[in-house]
């Protein structure tokens, strides 16, 4: 019996690493440029991998970088993160649901390795899922971005001292490139944005927070007003209905 479970074990282990390829693929240009733009930054090797490490979610590590840049204190950074990530808890939830029993440590281990793209693929997969098929999606998944981040680094090393500082305009740039595909979905991420960024202003502005708690407070208070906004429609409609 033992032979048996360590050789199906391997099989979802090589099923999930194969699954796990092609996020490993679409990985490569965007952990490349967040190790290019760690460097111009201001970034050891060390510190860019670490990160990539440690924090594991794209979003979060570039605005980690924008906010660095601002000179924002570790707290703030902190705090933003896990405020952007906090959907992680609602995916690990739905992914719980459709995972095979299992230890809690188990699945604790590799619910560090859930992203937007692993869950994606683990929630599409037909029935259940196993640990052996978890860990081998999300192994591939982050070696892939560690190790672009890495070389990402190790090209913006070798790029021209002025090419390096002007990359720093990237960065808004791809915050623009995250924001806008999510703006076109809908008037509430847009609504959210415009929100939230006329909080930040007037709170920079004003000079009432520094650039660190603009950010948080803003984002915040803008998510809450909306999502009160939406409740208060739900339930106007609510009410027309029962009429």
């Amino acid at each position: 019996m033992p032979d048996i479970a360590l050789h199906k074990s391997g099989t979802e282990f090589r099923r999930g690493s194969q699954a796990g390829v092609s996020i490993a693929i679409g990985y490569f240009p965007v952990a490349l440029t967040f190790g290019l733009l760690a460097k111009t930054t201001g970034l050891s090797i060390g510190e860019t991998l670490l990160m990539s490490l440690v924090v594991y979610a794209g979003a979060a590590q570039y605005i980690s970088l924008s906010l660095l840049t601002l000179g924002t204190g570790a707290f703030e950074i902190v705090l933003t993160t896990f405020i952007v990530n906090i959907r992680h808890f609602l995916m690990s939830a739905s992914l719980n649901e459709k995972s095979e029993p299992d230890h809690s440590l188990t699945k604790a281990a590799y619910a560090f390795g859930i992203t937007d793209e692993t869950f994606s693929v683990a929630a599409v997969k037909e029935g259940t899922v196993s640990a052996g098929y978890m860990f081998g999606l999300n192994l591939i998944a982050y070696l892939s971005w560690g190790v672009f981040s890495g070389i990402g680094y190790v090209v913006g090393a070798s790029l021209p001292q002025t090419l390096q500082e002007s990359m720093s305009v990237a960065l808004y740039a791809m915050f623009v490139g995250l924001l806008v595909p999510s703006m076109k979905k809908g008037l509430k991420v847009v609504f959210l944005a415009s929100l939230a960024a006329v909080f930040n202003t007037i709170f920079t502005l004003t000079n009432v927070l520094s650039t660190g708690w603009a950010i948080v407070i803003a984002t915040l208070l803008s998510a809450v007003i909306v999502e009160l906004i939406e409740l208060i429609k739900g339930n106007r409609r609510g009410n027309m209905h029962d009429k």
